[in-house]
């Protein structure tokens, strides 16, 4: 298939998922609050286009979506050259979630997204489908080496994990709260998420109101799915306490994947086995993060088994 007959199926495609979104835009507030900061992200049209990309139960869109949730909210405490990755590594049936943002643009994939489960105590059991094992988070710098840090489950619904990371490994006080609703047909109602970080000497009194704040505030998703905005949300999370909303802004899926891209991974492949590939008529390959497929003839996977005798 020609690259100008794939960029004409990705358009198509890219226009059914446009005209099913409604409801407002994506957007990210950050906001001080007494001795800490407060971020909050709407990402229902984010976590809507990527169950639809990679064609995701309602499970497994709840689960990637809480994780992509958290990436983005981690990559606003950084530059917008500088990303952050989640991963989790558990022995469920979803098979690991992979999550990755940088300034306002998230992407991710699940290992199996037909993943299901019957709901506990009313909701998706995401912690039963990631089961036991481990959270990574890795922060990306266009100055330093990635930097990863690990942290064992707490008890895999992504939020709780994510907060014990951030005290276990980056010794950072914090809160996170994140949520997706999916109605019964399996479209993304609501989604987002928050997280609160304690700054350096933040007070015990800002700790405690917080902490209160948090334990009296609805779920996330819920305040979202009411129309709550992030704004709204963060007065909520600092109410009886001085706010200062410093910015908002957009969010959308993006995908750093292409064609050079992708042949220059094949590149790093032995020799003997691109000449397995290249036995085939044609080689496909899918990118795991945007489900985007490339194809490449028997005479390309030729010419790079050659390239790689060099």
């Amino acid at each position: 298939m020609s690259d100008t007959k794939n960029d004409a199926i990705d358009q198509v495609k890219e226009k059914i998922i446009k005209e099913s979104f409604t409801g407002e835009a994506d957007i990210l507030t950050r906001a001080t609050v007494g001795d800490a900061r407060i971020y909050v992200a709407r990402t229902t049209r984010l976590v809507r286009k990527l169950s639809l990309r990679h064609h995701m139960s309602h499970l497994a869109t709840a689960a990637l979506g809480r994780t992509v949730t958290g990436a983005l909210l981690l990559a606003a405490t950084m530059k917008n050259e500088e990303g952050v990755g989640i991963k989790i590594a558990g022995d469920g049936p979803i098979g690991g979630i992979t999550g990755e943002a940088q300034g306002g643009t998230a992407r991710g994939y699940v290992g199996n997204p037909d993943v299901y489960l019957p709901p506990k105590n009313g909701h998706l059991d995401v912690g039963g489908a990631v089961g036991s094992g481990t959270i990574s988070v890795t922060r990306y710098s266009a100055d330093v080496r990635p930097f990863t840090g690990t942290a064992e489950l707490v008890d895999g619904e992504i939020a709780d994990d994510l907060t014990r990371y951030l005290y276990r490994s980056e010794q950072t006080p914090s809160s996170v709260g994140l949520g997706v609703l999916v109605d019964e047909k399996g479209d993304v109602q609501a989604a987002g998420g928050w997280f609160i970080q304690a700054l350096p000497n933040c007070s015990e009194e800002t700790l405690i109101q917080l902490d209160k704040n948090v334990r009296n505030t609805p779920y996330v998703s819920n305040l979202i799915d009411m129309g709550f905005t992030p704004e709204r949300i963060i007065r909520m999370l600092g109410r009886d306490m001085e706010v200062e909303i410093l910015d908002s802004y957009p969010l959308h899926f993006g995908c750093r994947c292409s064609r050079k891209r992708v042949e220059a991974v094949l590149e790093t492949l032995p020799k003997k086995e691109l000449n397995q590939l290249a036995k085939d008529l044609k080689t496909e390959v899918t990118c795991p993060y945007c489900n985007a497929k490339y194809e490449f003839s028997r005479e390309e996977m030729l010419r790079l088994a050659q390239e790689a005798k060099k």
